[in-house]
């Protein structure tokens, strides 16, 4: 072989080993993302948005070295529908649940199906690992089309149904299709083991055997979500402070017998796998490489009218509420070196745009162009070019329902069925004391123009009351 044939070669293969090293890098480059939610945790129940009575360190800590978002709301203002919203990027007008299993109108849930578009369909085509552990929700009834397998995961520890979450020492949970049981649980007892427990170390086992990534996680806890029972060790930093009594009754939800030391109880419990999260990460040198995001399904149950925690903070209303109590959330977003620690943004955005940012941090375009979200990826990472909704929507459908509400710059509008559009100045009124739909003709007409082009029609929700639900709810 010649000495020029030998030198080129050379070269190609030198180009081709850069090449491989140089896509391996850029493979690496993506971040995992691990999305924790709590279900039924209010804006005000953790320590950087101002709780006094319940610790969260592990969480403040986050967000001393991370980002605060001020302006966060959820999907919903309850758990289902909350939830497809997150995983779909389309807001309560597009999303194909748009409200709880037994609030629709044609007599059985409606889950995902195989036109819904995940955030795990999307970072599996970019290559990434994917779990859910914790409350799934979104395959209610016999439907399997809703399950985790079939909506981009490949892998699910939990609670299938929110039924089924409704309790922390279950006999029973889920492993991808199957069930299997829980030796020595007694569901009715509160005894046997605790199922948060069992939810956050399978995450962190799947973590740590995953580490080498790219992996989404999403997260989803069931604390602090009615049944308030938690282990002793949990309550006894809170027993004996002086705080006011709340004797809770056992029915349905088997509450342990006091409910504020239980509630708070269980809020710590959960800070605490937090900092058993940011270490794993740490010990596995993959912090850097990790954008983990907390915050809460919705606006608190527990706490909706006793004001001793106040778990609502500054706002009005709580779950099941479309006042801002009831969808505006806690939002920490932590990543070493890349998130600004210490950072605040008061950047309107909301559960429908975690899968354009996911996508965006992961290098591929939304499959579906027709998602409502907003990438938030600019914000994250310090940069100016932040895109802004002209509006956010939600909508709600049970006992009080029909109720409609839109966010528009400072501006919020809130409908109840055949009543008066309320129109609230958030820059100056955050807790919506005080309508001035009377004072902003013209804004409320146009936000009223906004509520109603908004939305599609979708048969099993619609914007007339739900007599039949009720109904079978009373049943």
């Amino acid at each position: 072989m010649s000495t020029n044939r030998l030198g080129v070669l050379c070269a190609a293969l030198v180009v081709g080993l850069l090449g491989c090293a140089t896509t391996g890098a850029a493979e690496q480059a993506k971040p995992n993302i691990i999305f924790v939610m709590a279900d039924d945790l209010g804006y005000g129940d953790v320590g950087f948005n101002g709780q006094q009575h319940i610790r969260t360190p592990n969480l403040d800590r986050m967000a001393e070295r991370g980002m605060v978002f001020t302006s966060h709301y959820a999907g919903s203002t309850v758990c289902m529908p909350s939830r497809c919203a997150l995983l779909t990027g389309k807001h309560m007008g597009h999303a194909s649940v748009r409200g709880n299993p037994r609030w629709t109108f044609v007599g059985k849930p409606v889950n995902l199906g195989p036109d819904d578009v995940t955030v795990a369909h999307e970072l599996k085509r970019a290559g990434y690992k994917t779990a859910i552990f914790g409350k799934w929700g979104l395959a209610e009834g016999g439907d399997d089309a809703g399950m985790p397998s079939r909506q981009g995961f490949d892998y699910f520890y939990g609670y299938r149904t929110h039924s089924g979450a409704h309790h922390y020492y279950p006999e029973q949970l889920w492993r991808n299709d199957e069930p299997f049981d829980i030796p020595g649980n007694d569901t009715q007892n509160t005894t046997g083991t605790y199922a948060h427990d069992m939810v956050a170390d399978e995450a962190l086992r799947w973590i740590g055997a995953n580490s080498e990534g790219p992996f989404f996680v999403y997260l989803a806890f069931t604390i602090p979500h009615y049944e308030l029972t938690v282990p002793e060790d949990s309550k006894e930093p809170y027993k004996d402070l002086g705080w006011p009594k709340k004797k809770m009754r056992k029915g349905h939800y088997r509450h342990d017998a006091e409910g504020n030391v239980a509630y708070a109880g269980m809020v710590s419990r959960m800070d605490r796998d937090m900092g058993r999260l940011v270490k794993l990460l740490e010990d596995k040198g993959i912090a850097e490489n990790t954008l983990v995001i907390f915050t809460s399904d919705n606006g608190p149950e527990y706490e909706k009218h006793d004001r001793h925690f106040n778990s609502n903070g500054p706002y009005r209303g709580g779950k099941r509420d479309l006042y801002e109590g009831g969808i505006r959330v806690p939002f920490v977003a932590y990543w070493p070196g890349r998130v600004k620690a210490g950072a605040k943004t008061d950047h309107p955005s909301a559960f429908w745009d975690l899968l354009p940012t996911a996508c965006e941090l992961a290098g591929v375009e939304p499959t579906d162009r027709r998602i409502d979200g907003i990438s938030y990826a600019p914000t994250l990472l310090g940069e100016k070019n932040q895109p802004q909704h002209d509006y956010l929507y939600w909508e709600f459908n049970e006992r009080a329902g029909p109720i409609q509400a839109v966010r528009a710059g400072k501006w919020k509008a809130v409908k109840f069925y055949n009543k008066p559009l309320q129109l609230f100045d958030l820059s100056v009124d955050p807790g919506e004391r005080n309508d001035v739909a009377a004072q902003h003709a013209d804004v409320a007409r146009r936000m009223q123009v906004l509520l109603a082009g908004a939305r599609t029609e979708h048969p099993a929700f619609k914007l007339v009351p739900n007599k039949a639900a009720m109904n079978r709810k009373k049943k």
